[in-house]
């Protein structure tokens, strides 16, 4: 990718995008949160935030580990498929994260329409799907438990199900809906690269 002239890999920028926004709202928090977070009450309103949502975050700790995440699968999904079509998973799968938020809080209150979001993580999810079709035994770590990756797939599924069935969606501030409408999309763009990606082979992160 060519940013004024130079060339930054995507992945890299779009962590730096992420960072950057991250420090302009500290400086206004009120407005940028109020105009630029996905809130279903306010879609209609403003159809924008289902994209920019996407760069905004919480909290240092939000940020933190959702733009590793991003470093460490995005590079790896970006070698694998280009930048042109990692760039499709990313913000298409963020779109459809963002869609998947708005309709099962509109239609069945989980959460509440009332309830805002923020973050990448649907996007990475998408990313994250992506990678369980095409690397499905990369071998990640999670709590120090190494697993597969389409193992753990399937145990955050079946955990997110779990918890948007019992506690309205909402447990611990965790938007688990846009995380699976994200992880969905990526399924779904895994299955569409499959062919021209080559043998599997295992990588640990």
């Amino acid at each position: 990718m060519r940013v004024f002239g130079y060339d930054y890999d995507v992945v890299e920028t779009l962590i730096a995008v992420n960072v950057i926004v991250f420090l302009i709202t500290y400086y206004n928090p009120v407005v940028i949160y109020d105009n630029f977070s996905l809130l279903p009450d306010a879609i209609t309103k403003q159809p924008w935030t289902i994209i920019t949502s996407m760069f905004l975050h919480a909290d240092p700790t939000h940020i933190l580990f959702n733009m590793i995440a991003l470093f460490f699968f995005g590079l790896y999904l970006e070698k694998l498929v280009g930048e042109n079509d990692f760039l499709k998973v990313y913000f298409l799968g963020g779109i459809f994260a963002s869609i998947a938020y708005l309709i099962t809080s509109l239609m069945f209150n989980i959460p509440r329409p009332d309830v805002p979001a923020v973050g990448a993580s649907g996007a990475i999810f998408a990313v994250m799907g992506a990678l369980v079709v095409l690397r499905p035994r990369l071998l990640i770590f999670v709590y120090f438990i190494p697993m597969p990756l389409y193992i753990y797939a399937v145990l955050y599924t079946l955990y997110a199900l779990f918890e948007m069935g019992t506690t309205s969606g909402i447990a611990g501030g965790i938007a688990h809906n846009a995380h699976l409408g994200g992880l969905l999309a990526g399924l779904y763009f895994g299955v569409r690269y499959k062919k021209r990606v080559g043998s599997e082979e295992v990588r640990y992160y």
